[in-house]
């Protein structure tokens, strides 16, 4: 595991993010990443280099089902559209990945980004390509979603099993709009804003213990000594704290989370145009 270069790799996408660099690349990768919350448009060079990054907050897609289907093809297109300005350059092909279990949904994935103009060139599970980023040997590498949590056991570098269910970031929202009696989006607000992680982690640690029982029961007979963790809904303060106690061993959290599995997918758009 190498959270150095994950760490590294985030704060390169977040530098570009809005401030986009002008390329004279041939070859730009490009991943597209649906997700409940956000969706994420990240771009590299052939080098791995982030040279642009793009997101919107939006609840189009529903554990990895996408529930509104032009407005999600409405924000793909408009982000591709800002990054090509940017760059100065068309992008051709795209990765995509989905939460593990829900390949049945590949279809609308790829019709999506192939409505925006792009090549679907590789099909991943987001743990998978998180750990693109993250390069975990050993280990389980877990993306809290907005709707779910996957994982994903590596032993000696290859997946030996893949597990998604529900309960996410939208479930840490809800019950926390009840708590405050607030609305949901209001929650998602509270959410983001890290002054409040304090007050919050007692109100959703519940939801977050239920999410780390789904790892250790995914894990259960394998050697595993340690979690690693990525998502939004880890830049929670605290939830790596917890999947430790909850599973009894180490969870590390990198920086930002919320960006390692784009620039994972980013990184596996392998397919030459």
């Amino acid at each position: 595991m190498d959270m150095a270069f994950a760490n590294k790799l985030a704060a390169q996408a977040n530098s570009v993010i809005g401030k986009p660099l002008r390329s004279v690349k041939k070859h730009l990768k490009c991943g597209v990443d649906l997700g409940t919350a956000y969706i994420v448009l990240a771009v590299l060079d052939e080098n791995d280099v982030p040279v642009a990054c793009e997101m919107q907050f939006a609840s189009v897609i529903k554990d990895g089902l996408v529930v509104d289907y032009f407005k999600t093809l409405d924000i793909v297109k408009q982000l591709k559209k800002k990054i090509e300005r940017g760059i100065g350059q068309e992008l051709l092909q795209a990765a995509i990945a989905m939460p593990p279990g829900t390949e049945a949904n590949e279809k609308t994935h790829r019709y999506i980004v192939e409505g925006a103009d792009l090549e679907v060139s590789n099909v991943l599970s987001e743990p998978t390509a998180a750990n693109a980023v993250l390069r975990v040997t050993n280990g389980v590498v877990v993306d809290v979603g907005g709707g779910t949590t996957g994982y994903a056991v590596f032993n000696d570098g290859k997946v030996i099993k893949t597990g998604d269910e529900p309960t996410g970031g939208t479930h840490l929202s809800l019950v926390l709009a009840g708590n405050r009696g607030i609305s949901l989006e209001e929650a998602e607000i509270y959410k983001q804003d890290t002054r409040n992680h304090h007050a919050l982690l007692p109100v959703v640690r519940p939801v977050i213990e239920k999410m780390a029982t789904i790892v250790m029961d995914g894990i259960s007979g394998f050697e595993v000594k340690a979690i690693y963790l990525c998502g939004g809904t880890c830049k929670l303060a605290g939830v790596g704290e917890v999947f430790k106690e909850v599973c009894g061993i180490p969870a590390y959290v990198p920086d930002d989370p919320l960006l390692i599995t784009p620039l994972g997918i980013a990184m596996l758009d392998v397919k030459d145009v």
